[in-house]
């Protein structure tokens, strides 16, 4: 099914923090009262340009990054909320840096420095799609550094 609501044509019946306070979960209801649904708010930065390797400048994209999160990672995070923590902690960080443009590079900086913290198996993983690991021992390097940081 494919259901079009217009949030103008809907009333909110609760209203909630999601994930560390940056996003507002509201559960909605149609006019009619036949539907509910849920919208996600969350507060919009300034534009965000990301430098590609090949010169390239295009627009820092959520979507883009949660997608490459979620292929590299496979089942190792638990739930979209994991994958969403990953981005806006990713997208933290690249703020932070104060600049028009980040690199591909620092944002696959970035999203390590949080899968370090978060999941092992993830972290090596993204790293194997990040680094482009050809030989087993480029996986044992990187778990052998994994293990050395506890």
């Amino acid at each position: 099914m494919n259901y079009k609501f217009r949030i103008g044509d809907s009333k909110v019946l609760e209203s909630r923090e999601a994930l560390d306070g940056t996003i507002i979960r509201r559960r909605r209801v149609t006019s009619d009262g036949k539907h509910r649904f849920t919208t996600y708010e969350r507060i919009e930065m300034p534009e965000l340009k990301v430098k590609k390797r090949s010169g390239d400048i295009e627009t820092f994209d959520r979507d883009k990054l949660a997608t490459s999160i979620r292929r590299s990672v496979g089942k190792f995070l638990n739930s979209e909320l994991e994958v969403e923590k990953v981005v806006n902690e990713t997208t933290d960080i690249l703020y932070s840096h104060d600049t028009e443009a980040v690199t591909s590079e620092q944002i696959g900086e970035a999203v390590l420095d949080v899968l370090s913290r978060m999941n092992e198996v993830a972290y090596v993983r993204y790293t194997s799609v990040f680094r482009k690991f050809k030989t087993l021992d480029e996986f044992e390097e990187i778990i052998k550094k994994q293990r050395n940081k506890k």
